[in-house]
């Protein structure tokens, strides 16, 4: 696949049925077109979560720190297998041990994504892809709450922060 906007990506209904294909443009610029998407929230061992910041050449969001990992669920790929890809595409990470945590549709006024969310801890080195991203750090999850709606983070990322924490609350 390719990473510009003539990639070719799944067009999925909200329970993930695939009903067509779309170019990758067409998808970041239509929300009534539902895509699907992986992220991996890579905690260490002392409960810090990664964060990437995303780079400036970005066409969304860019210079916000984002979700660990993050990216497009190829056609016929599984979700899991994505995140595996994801994870050594962008940190250069393998090996990670990952868990399912929840599937759920994010949608903005540019786009909808049909999210899978899988966690694991990591804590081998991380060579990050400098095309996509800009820095790479670890946060505590005190320092994130602290940090939301103050535009430092990407709007993907508040949503699926927040609803994490919600699960572990629970």
């Amino acid at each position: 696949m390719t990473t510009d906007n003539t990639e070719l990506l799944e067009v999925v209904d909200k329970d993930g049925t695939v009903i067509g294909l779309a170019e990758r443009s067409e998808l970041h610029h239509n929300p009534s077109l539902i895509h699907r998407v992986v992220h991996v929230l890579i905690f260490n061992k002392e409960g810090d979560l990664l964060l990437q910041k995303r780079s400036f050449k970005k066409d969304i969001e860019p210079g916000k720190w984002d979700t660990s990992v993050g990216g497009h669920i190829n056609p016929g790929e599984v979700d899991r297998n994505a995140a595996e890809r994801e994870m050594k595409e962008e940190l250069g990470a393998e090996g990670c041990a990952m868990v399912f945590l929840y599937t759920y549709l994010f949608s903005n006024e540019r786009e909808s994504e049909l999210v899978s969310t899988f966690s694991c801890v990591y804590e081998d080195d991380i060579n990050f892809n400098g095309e996509e991203i800009d820095e790479v750090r670890y946060w505590n999850l005190e320092e994130i709450r602290e940090t939301i709606g103050k535009g430092t983070f990407s709007s993907h990322f508040e949503e699926e922060i927040q609803r994490y924490l919600r699960m572990e609350a629970n």
